[in-house]
């Protein structure tokens, strides 16, 4: 069976050490995935373990199961990950969840659950890493975002205000470890085709308006996502940094 990752081959991530969060399921998934396909060693993190492992198995990928939530537990596991890994080269902040709530309903404990899952790990990650990475001057990490918030996206209030703000975090970090080498970009994802979102949301009706909006007539999925990061993570995106990526086919040009 081939690969959707078989046609480009990054030699200056072969051996490299990359972290990945979320990496269970959906966009996560396809990140380890291409990661393992270019012989990077890769590690990932997720709260699924029956999914984790089966990732493992498949990508022989190590997954570590953690809460990201849990910034205790997350700067312990990335620890051990350093140390067994010889340093962290890439991390992709990729674990989130974007949950629909109306804004009438959500309360404190609601909304700081959101941002924890999907502002804060990727801030406390970061500092997690970059200490190595600086220290051996020379890093990339990769932040997720979501074109929800450039779209004023309705019914997600606290998923929205948490992407916007990974845009400022993204610029200030780039130019704050930019003197240690280190690069910080973001990928900006659109209407990308998972099961989450096959299973919770999707319809015929919506299928075919994300068509129409798009300027290219094809639906995303997660290794047009994987791909990029590749790029991002490797040595050919040297002169990349405190930018967003965007990757919806044209949609936010609507």
């Amino acid at each position: 069976m081939t690969s959707p990752y078989d046609t480009v081959r990054y030699q200056s991530l072969q051996g490299r050490s990359v972290l990945i969060s979320g990496g269970a399921s959906g966009i996560g998934e396809a990140l380890v995935e291409a990661f393992a396909a270019q012989g990077a060693k890769v590690a990932f993190l997720d709260i699924a373990a029956e999914a984790g492992q089966a990732v493992a198995a498949r990508t022989g990928a190590r997954f570590v199961s953690c809460d990201v939530t849990d910034i205790a537990a997350l700067r312990e596991t990335i620890a051990e990950i350093e140390s067994t890994a010889g340093g962290v080269d890439v991390l992709v902040n990729n674990a989130g969840k974007d949950d629909r709530h109306e804004m009438a309903t959500v309360e404190p404990d609601g909304w700081h659950r959101t941002l924890a899952l999907n502002l804060d790990h990727q801030f406390f990650a970061t500092q997690a890493v970059t200490k190595g990475m600086a220290a051996r001057g020379t890093g990339s990490v990769i932040m997720l975002g979501s074109i929800s918030w450039m779209r004023g996206r309705p019914g997600m209030v606290g998923y929205t205000t948490a992407k916007a703000a990974i845009n400022g975090m993204t610029k200030t970090l780039a130019r704050e470890l930019g003197a240690s080498g280190i690069r910080v970009n973001c990928i900006v994802p659109g209407a990308i085709l998972t099961e989450r979102q096959k299973a919770l949301w999707l319809t015929p009706e919506i299928d075919a308006e994300f068509i129409r909006l798009q300027a290219l007539k094809f639906r995303l999925d997660a290794s047009h996502v994987a791909k990029l990061a590749l790029f991002l993570g490797s040595d050919e995106s040297a002169g990349c940094t405190g930018a967003n990526f965007v990757v919806d086919a044209g949609l936010t040009q609507n």
